[in-house]
């Protein structure tokens, strides 16, 4: 049974594909039932920070006070920073009182990446035989509480010379975590570590979009959304979007998607049935930016427009879906209203319309998504670059480039507390006051290449580096041992 809202993937991969104009109404949802959510444990209200930028990818963290001076080489200001085992760019997760992030462990020991800003499409040679883990950790102390193995053997692909084999963030809502490898697999756990499920996507060949032989592996996360995990795979071959059952892996419907390889992860708006809005599934894509129903995967709307390359995710607020890219020439940002149906692509020379109040062009973000905060959207070049807009309006209010040693932007800018927090490829994290002027609070040299966006809870910044993961906004500094949580099978 696919379960109510649903059809079943066969029925739903057909309906998917469908024209535009179906005029069966989406379902309107009302908040998730108990069932579908575990309740938040005492103490951790509002500490949770579930999947890839947080809740609803927001890049928001609620509370006060959130730190702006620490300091690496003494410990001031540091909680903890513990070693992690391998290679990954993907964000811890928080749930509870654990931190959750994957890995991919190469049996080769010199097995790196190569940062910075440069125009090779080069892929790494590891193809050795590496170890796909998960790992929980204790968000207090760091300590490692349980590593356990999705699976071991040679990458069925190569990756990019600046990629891991764990590009992707893992999602849990309190009841399972999901972890996705790519053409390695898809995998569910319970909060535990156990593995409950996998499942085999196939070989997903992702690369340059007019060089078919380039290999540079897959970065989109999954997402969690009322009981179903939510992958997007857009490849050199088939492309598509996946919804299988959290509990088992099972398909509940697949979406065929006319789109070459790309890199953003998805989300969900949720709707809102006070004034009838169904939730929409956003994809960023090079064909489309496309909104779906994410209980059937049924096309409601496109926009045309974007870059050859995308790799932002969408975000959004109550009255607007942001989606960007940065690949020139074209380098858009939308702003896109939510309800909305059809083809929304603008003509040419126009920049606005009725369900797209705003959008620009030659500004987008080429990795980092961008971040709506205080009524003002943030976006970040991956040339160091912050611009800041009126999110209502799209009146740009600055334009700063920050003062790093010329490295890149991978990582995605998050906020809380009144600071924006910019993390760059040579190590240096950026805290910035958010306002109608650019206002530099500090710069922290972290001692490790940051290419993950960090996690924010309770006060803590959690700052995943290349080789460890450090925690932002405690007393005093503790370095964990490499050895402890030996993996499961």
């Amino acid at each position: 049974e696919a379960g109510p809202g649903t059809q079943p993937a066969e029925a739903a991969s057909a309906s998917a594909s469908a024209n535009l104009e179906d005029p069966q109404p989406p379902r309107i949802a009302g908040p998730p039932s108990p069932d579908e959510r575990a309740p938040a444990p005492e103490g951790y209200g509002s500490g949770h920070w579930p999947s890839f930028r947080g809740e609803g990818a927001s890049g928001v963290a609620p509370g006060a006070p959130w730190p702006e001076r620490w300091n690496t080489e003494t410990g001031e200001g540091i909680r903890f920073k513990t070693p992690i085992p391998g290679l990954a760019h993907g964000s811890p997760i928080v749930w509870g009182d654990r931190l959750y992030l994957t890995t991919a462990v190469s049996s080769r020991a010199e097995a790196t990446f190569k940062h910075g800003l440069y125009g090779d499409g080069d892929a790494s040679e590891d193809r050795s035989v590496h170890r796909f883990e998960l790992l929980a950790l204790d968000k207090a102390t760091g300590e490692i509480v349980w590593r356990s193995l999705a699976t071991e053997g040679v990458p069925r692909d190569k990756r990019h010379i600046k990629a891991t084999y764990a590009n992707s963030t893992p999602a849990t809502d309190g009841k399972r975590i999901v972890a996705y490898f790519g053409s390695q697999g898809l995998f569910g756990f319970d909060m535990s570590g156990k593995l409950l499920w996998s499942k085999d996507l196939g070989r997903l060949d992702t690369g340059a979009y007019d060089a078919p032989s380039y290999e540079w592996g897959t970065a989109s996360s999954p997402i969690l959304w009322q009981g179903r995990v939510i992958v997007q795979c857009d490849t050199q071959g088939e492309s598509f979007l996946l919804a299988a059952d959290a509990d088992t892996g099972k398909t509940l419907w697949k979406a065929t998607r006319d789109e070459p390889p790309s890199w953003g992860t998805p989300t969900v708006f949720p709707g809102d049935p006070q004034r009838g809005l169904a939730p929409e599934l956003v994809t960023n894509g090079s064909n489309y930016i496309r909104g779906y129903d994410p209980w059937t995967g049924h096309e409601l709307w496109r926009l045309g427009g974007s870059s050859k390359i995308t790799a932002p995710t969408p975000v959004f607020t109550e009255d607007l879906i942001v989606v960007a890219s940065g690949r020139a020439p074209e380098r858009p940002i939308f702003a896109v209203r939510p309800g909305s149906r059809g083809d929304l692509t603008l003509p040419d020379g126009q920049t606005a319309s009725p369900a797209v109040p705003w959008s620009k062009r030659g500004r987008g973000s080429y990795m980092p998504t961008p971040l709506i905060y205080q009524g003002r959207l943030y976006v970040l070049a991956n040339q160091g670059i912050l611009d800041a807009y009126d999110l209502a309006t799209g009146e740009e209010l600055y334009r700063q480039r920050l003062p790093h040693a010329g490295g890149g932007f991978s990582a995605s800018p998050v906020a809380a507390g009144g600071k924006l927090y910019l993390s760059g490829e040579d190590g240096d994290l950026f805290v910035v006051r958010p306002g109608p002027e650019f206002h530099l609070l500090a710069t922290h040299p972290m001692g490790e290449r940051l290419m993950a966006t960090p996690a924010l809870s309770e006060g803590t910044i959690y700052v995943r580096g290349e080789r460890s993961v450090m925690a932002v906004g405690g007393e005093s500094a503790v370095e964990r041992g490499p050895e402890r949580g030996q993996p499961q099978r």
